[in-house]
């Protein structure tokens, strides 16, 4: 498993949510939980306004959206293999960590 891999959703809402992405650095594979964003069906979504917050990827003939507000950790087990890797758009899927992470609104 590598930071940017793309698994299939294997929890909840598996029709608007096909796949997550592991955002996880490899410092941590030692445990046995995986932190991941989900990427969301560009058509359940309303306009994308924040186009930097949420970058839109193309999975096995699905777009899709990366969705940083529903990051969550998941058991490794559960990620099943890879179907697909975003390492070449590491910095965009970084970007929108940022934008969420570090940003001061106000």
């Amino acid at each position: 498993m590598s930071q940017f891999d793309v698994h299939r959703n294997s929890g909840k809402n598996q029709d608007a949510i096909p796949y997550v992405v592991l955002v996880q650095s490899s410092l941590f594979d030692s445990y046995r939980r995986r932190v991941v964003v989900p990427l969301v069906r560009k058509t359940t979504l309303g306009k994308i306004t924040n186009a930097r917050f949420n970058p839109t990827f193309r999975i096995q003939g699905v777009t899709v959206v990366l969705h940083p507000l529903e990051i969550v950790s998941v058991h490794v087990e559960r990620l099943g293999e890879p179907v697909a890797s975003l390492a070449g758009e590491g910095i965009r899927i970084m970007d929108a960590l940022y934008e969420l992470l570090t940003h001061a609104r106000g």
